[in-house]
């Protein structure tokens, strides 16, 4: 097992007091019981049992290693090539490989000019930074609501730019009647049918219904979702639905047009990263590793 930072990755860099809006028993994995005194657990608790069940389950996971090639070989099996933090690069062989690099290194973009100044960013993580400040938060769905209304009950002035008509329907049913009260008592301004155009070190350039104009902003939130990274995946060979940008993959054991090379969690939706997660996502490992168990087992008894 290769991971680019530490164990559950995508969890670490969320703020402290992010919690879960799902049940323990749901977040469970390998048969290890999640114990917490709280009906929905803290961030800190959630990383605490996933650092338990790699402790306990004795997974070898190199940390801070990067895999970067996936080889198909003439015998069938893969060549993978993977970079640690010191040192030089390492290649191993495996007859099965599987990916599982979730979707969250990679946001969608919006490709307007400065989208990368130092003052906008594709994450979200806490609402202090934005203290009296003005803050245009891009995105219409979950991410781009809670933050909305976090920075706004922590002294934060928020305006909200959606390119659709109105807010998204998939947004969590506690959380959208409090942004759409927020737009409607005018706390939270926002403008629907409109796209950003350009974003400068003061302002960012919108185009809507009223024609173009400018807005002041302080800080840029570009909280437009993610998109899983198929770069190995391609290296592979492994067809990619590039409507959706996702791997073609079967529903029912995970594996992509590639024998023997698996996607599960997250990566397998692509553009749609949102419909996977830690509730549903937790079996695909389950699925991968008994259909691997079930292939070599049969091998074993050919030879």
């Amino acid at each position: 097992m290769f991971e680019e930072g530490t164990v559950v990755n995508s969890l670490a860099p969320l703020s402290e007091e992010v919690g879960f809006f799902t049940t323990p028993e749901l977040l469970e994995i390998g048969g290890y019981p999640f114990v917490s005194p709280y009906e929905k657990p803290t961030r800190q608790e959630a990383l605490k049992y996933y650092r338990k069940v790699a402790d306990a389950a004795g997974l070898a996971v190199h940390f801070s290693e990067t895999a970067t090639t996936v080889a198909r070989r003439s015998d069938g099996g893969f060549t993978v090539t993977s970079q640690p933090s010191a040192g030089p690069a390492v290649t191993r062989v495996a007859h099965s490989v599987v990916i599982a690099t979730g979707a969250y290194d990679m946001p969608n973009r919006l490709g307007v000019p400065g989208e990368d100044l130092p003052h906008v960013s594709h994450y979200y993580k806490e609402p202090h930074l934005y203290y009296r400040r003005r803050v245009l938060i891009v995105g219409g769905k979950n991410s781009a609501s809670e933050a909305a209304l976090d920075i706004f009950r922590n002294g934060g002035e928020v305006r909200l730019i959606h390119r659709g008509a109105a807010l998204g329907d998939s947004i969590k049913y506690w959380v959208k009647p409090d942004i759409d009260n927020r737009i409607k008592e005018g706390s939270i301004p926002a403008r629907f049918n409109t796209r950003v155009v350009e974003i400068t070190a003061s302002d960012v350039l919108l185009d809507g219904p009223d024609g173009r104009l400018r807005e002041r902003a302080d800080a840029v939130l570009l909280l437009t979702g993610y998109r899983s990274d198929t770069t190995l995946l391609g290296q592979a060979g492994a067809a990619i639905d590039e409507t959706i940008g996702a791997p073609v993959h079967s529903p029912e054991t995970f594996e992509t047009t590639v024998p023997g090379l698996f996607v599960i969690g997250a990566c397998v939706a692509g553009q749609q990263s949102g419909r996977i997660f830690i509730e549903n996502g937790r079996f695909h490992g389950e699925v991968v590793v008994k259909q691997i168990a079930e292939r070599l087992q049969r091998q074993n008894l050919a030879v």
